[in-house]
């Protein structure tokens, strides 16, 4: 036989471990992995012809690159990964003749931007050195008017 005040205790308890069940879930969910911000100014100015083959880079190994585009005062970029983030950090080795590199993130790549100087056509070329892992990229450019 129950008695009135047994019944609100037997609730109490059930409310208590119910609630510890809900925190102990909370607890272990983990936290949200932030994603990258991709921005529209990381995709505006891109030379209307570009070709370029998406390298597999080696940790400690140089990988040479044919870059092609046309010289409409665009930029030609090379995207790499660094299983699946952008790299720390590139550093332009050996900088372009007749152009400019700009090395950034741009979400969960890092991007190798040439942009040729104003009316120049002809071969072009830039080493860059990623870090970590120390990846070599060799990168020759035709640059076409």
């Amino acid at each position: 036989m129950q008695t009135c005040s047994s019944v609100p205790r037997r609730a109490a308890w059930l409310v208590l471990a119910l609630s510890g069940l809900l925190l102990q879930g909370c607890a272990e969910s983990a936290a949200p992995v932030p994603q990258p911000r991709l921005f529209e100014s990381d995709f505006q100015g891109a030379a209307k012809q570009c070709t370029v083959p998406k390298p597999q880079l080696t940790p400690g190994k140089e990988t040479a690159v044919e870059m092609t585009l046309g010289n409409d005062g665009g930029w030609c970029a090379i995207s790499v990964a660094n299983g699946g983030a952008p790299y720390d950090t590139g550093l332009l080795t050996e900088p372009p003749a007749h152009g400019s590199v700009y090395i950034h993130p741009v979400g969960k790549a890092t991007r190798i931007d040439y942009t040729p100087d104003s009316r120049f056509a002809g071969r072009d070329a830039f080493v860059v050195k990623l870090l970590p892992g120390s990846p070599v990229l060799r990168v020759s450019v035709a640059v076409t008017r």
